[in-house]
């Protein structure tokens, strides 16, 4: 028979079955233990994202794998505890090619779900862009390694239907891979390849003319603030009567001009902002160079070339205080997806392969003119001191 014992969640006295686990007893409770690798049909559990990550009598423990004692203290919710879960979310973002505008999977996937419970706009540590293959060879089944967070669901999940297993992991340390089967993928079914692309909690499984679309509801803050319908008279900044106008410097770099379009967005309640803000130097004033020291700078885009270098460092002498706006100031957006690439290939790509380009004209362009193409697309943080970031791809208006 099952022995009941006493364990505290947070100072919540529960009772519960020696040897559950914990997660279980959590959720149970209503108390919600984050996870990501953890899945009910695999034990033991992998704990390989150390999203669960909790303390039990004074050390930390993957919530995951711990059965319950009598006596157990654990605490999952202090603010020391959430800095660590959110540090290891965002060390998954970071180390892989998490490109959500461009993933099939956006809206539909485990670790963007996880930035938004938790709150994460920006990751404090530099993306790697690492450059791993994209396998296509199997029939059906394409493998993106950049998104792939090492679950091990689909090594121990995803079989025949006479037990033999489709992936498996190869190689060792940081240049572990999951690889697949090519002859026994062949004997899954159409249902059981759709069923291993849903069961992998990131885009690292697709099947090839199939989408797995399907958004997961609305995002907290979409339901939390929403800021257009609070009275301007509610909003926290306040400006007295006769106070002198802030100056605002805007600029874009390495991106669409999406953001500044969203800032536009706002029509005539432009107008109010021109009652307390001077634009100075911005593409929204045609003003090239500028001419007074500025409270605020807006950047746009990330850091592609030269002269995107150049201009940032601009903007950080001449502005008090210095906010990236949008994906693409923050971690390089969109065009960092060429980051997993050369510079050459993507330039040979873009101008001696192209289809468009004139006949007899494949050649790449270099004057002294053309601002320099860097090695890699840059975040704004990894150039200069940013203050504030304001997240969204763009954000709106």
């Amino acid at each position: 028979m099952d022995r009941s014992v006493n364990i505290a969640i947070d100072g919540k006295e529960i009772q519960a079955f020696e040897g559950q686990m914990l997660v279980d007893v959590a959720r149970l409770n209503s108390i919600y233990i984050p996870t990501l690798c953890h899945f009910h049909n695999i034990h033991p559990p992998a704990a390989t994202c150390r999203v669960c990550t909790v303390k039990i009598n004074g050390r930390f423990e993957t919530g995951c794998t711990m059965k319950v004692q009598n006596g157990m203290k654990v605490e999952v919710n202090t603010p020391e505890i959430i800095d660590y879960r959110k540090a290891n979310i965002e060390m998954l973002f970071a180390e892989g090619n998490h490109f959500c505008p461009s993933c099939s999977k956006s809206g539909n996937c485990e670790l963007q779900r996880k930035g938004y419970e938790n709150g994460i706009a920006v990751s404090r540590f530099p993306h790697l862009f690492k450059d791993r293959p994209r396998d296509f060879k199997a029939s059906r089944i394409v493998l993106e390694h950049s998104r792939c967070i090492h679950c091990k669901r689909c090594v121990e999940l995803v079989k025949t239907d006479d037990g033999k297993k489709i992936f498996s992991f190869v190689n060792r340390g940081h240049e572990t891979l999951v690889g697949i089967d090519y002859d026994n993928e062949k004997e899954l079914s159409h249902e059981q390849t759709i069923a291993a692309m849903e069961l992998c909690p990131v885009g690292a499984i697709l099947v090839k003319g199939e989408s797995s679309v399907r958004p997961f509801g609305l995002r907290k803050y979409d339901v939390d603030r929403d800021i257009d319908n609070i009275p301007v008279e509610d909003l926290d900044f306040k400006f007295e009567e006769g106070s002198e106008k802030k100056i605002v410097a805007t600029t874009s770099l390495a991106g669409c001009f999406g953001c500044h379009m969203s800032l536009l967005d706002i029509d005539l309640d432009i107008l109010d902002i021109f009652e307390v803000v001077e634009f100075n130097k911005s593409p929204l004033t045609d003003i090239k160079e500028f001419t007074k020291m500025c409270d605020v700078g807006i950047i746009e885009g990330g850091i592609a070339n030269t002269d995107n270098y150049e201009v940032l460092k601009e903007f950080r002498k001449k502005c008090k205080v210095l906010i990236a706006l949008g994906e693409c100031s923050i971690w390089g957006g969109i065009p960092a997806i060429r980051n997993s690439l050369p510079v050459e290939e993507c330039l040979e790509e873009a101008y001696m392969n192209s289809i468009t380009g004139a006949k007899g004209e494949n050649i790449i362009p270099c004057h002294e003119d053309i601002p320099k193409i860097l090695n890699k697309v840059y975040a704004c943080n990894d150039v200069v001191k940013i203050d504030y970031f304001i997240p969204g791809c763009p954000p709106n208006a």
